[in-house]
Order: C-alpha cells, then sequence, then structure tokens
C-alpha cells in the first residue's frame, strides 16, 4: 500500500482481516522469526565422543557400524 492513496494499516489491522487458520499461520510464522533471532551461535564440535567406540573396532568394520546404526535408526535391531 502506498502512502498518499491509501491510509497505511497497521500489521495488526491487516491480520485481523484474515481468515483465523490464516491468523494462526501468521502467529507460527512471527513465532518462527522470534526463535530464529534468539538461537544460540553455532559452536565448533568439541568431538568428547572421539574414541568411543574402540572397543568394537575390532568387532566391526567402519561400513559394518554404518549398517548398524541405519538399522537402529529405523528401529530394526
Amino acid at each position: 500500500m502506498r502512502e498518499g492513496r491509501q491510509t497505511v494499516q497497521s500489521l495488526k489491522e491487516l491480520i485481523e482481516q484474515l481468515p483465523p487458520e490464516l491468523q494462526q499461520e501468521v502467529r507460527d510464522f512471527i513465532e518462527f522469526l522470534l526463535e530464529r533471532r534468539t538461537r544460540r551461535p553455532k559452536r565448533q564440535p568439541k568431538f568428547e565422543w572421539a574414541g568411543a567406540l574402540k572397543d568394537l573396532r575390532d568387532r566391526y568394520t567402519s561400513v559394518e557400524l554404518q549398517h548398524k546404526i541405519a538399522k537402529w535408526r529405523i528401529g530394526e535391531g
């Protein structure tokens, strides 16, 4: 909307013109933006877990472990 030709409407007034389901979408989007803005900055990974699976080194290859992990994730074993 251009100033001068039409009165500039407030955000609240614009939202009030929407049906309830679209008002909820606007609310969800605003909450998403606020959450994204307040997220903590990304840090370097610590790799504290490095070496945690040493005891499995002689039992499985890395490929076998990848397959086992994939099965665990989908609940097969």
